[in-house]
């Protein structure tokens, strides 16, 4: 393959897919490779938008509204269409590097190959661990047959693939292992946009973001808690899920907002359960945005210890406590002890911050993957 130089004389066409505009992991390439090349973007959107282009980026809006209640044989004949302005774009425009951030779930595999064609160069950024993403609610032997299938076509992309790219260490070696993939890849976190100091603590425990109906063993986690003094806040959104626990909650806030408030508190939980299957690994090996963000304001995290990603990173550090939520007692005693050394959890957190938040070291890094 021919190495280009790295320059402003370079065209990336990056596709976001279904990720609206302003995706934090897919808004960040954009912006960061827009400093050195010019930049087509592809975003998701459910209103009329126009395309336009500002400081080296051009905006192409694609609507599309979903409907999850919908058909699954309407769902796909609604995903064609759009999937084909994809392609056509993919065809047609002029560009050096095609930059994947998912792949079309109705012609999964043609983007790779038109590029490979056009002897473009191919990054694809793997968000999510795919196979177990899009197989999560199928069961018996469908899904085994389904799941043959979808590895053998996740190969195929990361064989026409010429760069990959990962959430974590740990999606990386559980696929190459698995598949014997020999390709080039970078480790891109989802790391904070920002550090905030912490200048005031409540004895309060936050829960950032979405609320999905698994957190039974937490809720009492949480209401044994309270009996002890601490206070529960979700920021974000109100949830009818935890109406049966006395807490506060904040509507939707701006990062810096959400930041700030984040960083009043003690503790950020961290737990959650996408699909029934507790081995899914979409779950385990996930490091969150929420993660990221609770480092960078000096809170220290409260981490269920499925989660091995992030798990094996907060006992490595000491920058959190790590639960077993099917265990009640133990892990309020957990807490509770964290809570009487909480000094030097944070501590611990103000050493290690810096590894948890974007900066100019790790933009060049990830530039410099890309381009070069």
């Amino acid at each position: 393959m021919v190495i280009m130089k790295r320059g402003k004389n370079m065209t990336i066409l990056i596709i976001g897919y279904m990720h609206p505009k302003y995706d934090k992991r897919v808004f960040r390439t954009v912006k960061v490779l827009s400093k050195e090349s010019k930049i087509i973007y592809q975003y998701w959107t459910d209103k009329e938008e126009i395309e336009y282009t500002e400081n080296n980026i051009n905006y192409i809006p694609i609507k599309y509204t979903k409907n999850i209640q919908a058909n699954p044989l309407i769902k796909l004949k609604n995903r064609r269409k759009l999937d084909k302005k994809i392609l056509e774009m993919i065809k047609n425009y002029n560009y050096d590097i095609l930059y994947m951030h998912h792949f079309l779930a109705s012609r999964p595999i043609e983007p790779f190959k038109i590029a490979k064609k056009r002897n473009k160069k191919i990054i694809y950024d793997i968000h999510e661990y795919h196979p177990e993403n899009f197989l999560n609610n199928l069961a018996g032997s469908k899904k085994q047959l389904k799941e043959k299938i979808l590895w053998r076509l996740f190969e195929e992309q990361l064989k026409l693939s010429d760069k990959l790219i990962f959430v974590s260490e740990e999606i990386q070696k559980d696929i190459y292992q698995k598949l014997k993939i020999n390709k080039k890849y970078y480790i891109q976190k989802n790391y904070a946009e920002m550090a905030v100091e912490s200048i005031e603590k409540n004895k309060e425990i936050s829960f950032v973001g979405k609320i999905n109906r698994n957190l039974d063993d937490e809720k009492e986690i949480l209401k044994k808690l309270i009996q002890k003094g601490f206070t529960f806040r979700i920021i974000g959104m109100e949830s009818e899920y935890f109406k049966d626990i006395p807490h506060k909650h904040t509507n939707f806030l701006p990062y810096e907002r959400m930041m700030e408030e984040l960083s009043k508190s003690a503790f950020s939980l961290i737990s959650f359960n996408t699909v029934k299957n507790r081995s899914y690994k979409n779950d385990i090996f996930s490091l969150p945005n929420k993660y990221y963000d609770s480092i960078a304001t000096e809170t220290p995290v409260i981490v269920k210890n499925t989660f091995i990603s992030m798990a094996k990173e907060v006992e490595k550090y000491n920058i959190g406590v790590v639960i077993n939520p099917k265990n009640i007692n133990e892990s309020v005693s957990k807490i509770l002890e964290a809570y009487n050394n909480y000094d030097k959890l944070i501590e611990n957190i103000k050493k290690y911050k810096n590894e948890f938040i974007w900066n100019k070291e790790k933009e060049e890094k990830f530039i410099n993957f890309v381009l070069l």
